[in-house]
């Protein structure tokens, strides 16, 4: 599977954006995906998750104010990100796995970390 992450850019703090992330795969279905960020000298870590039979879940830090989502073809991933902070700022990837081994947003998002096909990413700037 090919991922490419679209969406990224400079907004100030409370604005929104919303991410995308392209799927190159003949049937998406066969995947459950997950968004991650990245900042200097630490780990990347797991944002939100959406398993293939469409459950979702996400790290708390950005509960509430994000939102994981997959159009109705699942060729495209999304993250709706909303209420943005300056700590939201990075880089942020999109993820897959495969759902015959992880179906669901919570087992996706323990998985990709170790087993997922990653995008490029794409840079999130949250000025105050």
């Amino acid at each position: 599977v090919r991922l490419v992450e679209s969406g990224g850019g400079s907004v100030q703090a409370g604005g929104s954006l919303k991410l995308s992330c392209a799927v190159s795969e003949d049937d998406a279905s066969n995947y459950s995906f997950g968004w991650f960020r990245e900042i200097p000298w630490r780990p990347r870590e797991p944002v939100a998750a959406i398993g293939s039979e469409g459950s979702t879940t996400y790290a708390d830090s950005w509960k509430g104010r994000f939102t994981i989502s997959q159009d109705d073809g699942e060729k495209t991933l999304y993250l709706q990100m909303n209420s943005l902070k300056p700590e939201d700022s990075g880089a942020y990837y999109c993820a897959a796995v495969q759902a015959r081994t992880w179906k669901t947003a919570v087992q996706a998002l323990g998985a990709l970390g170790r087993f997922g096909a990653w995008g490029g990413g794409t840079q999130v700037t949250v000025s105050s």
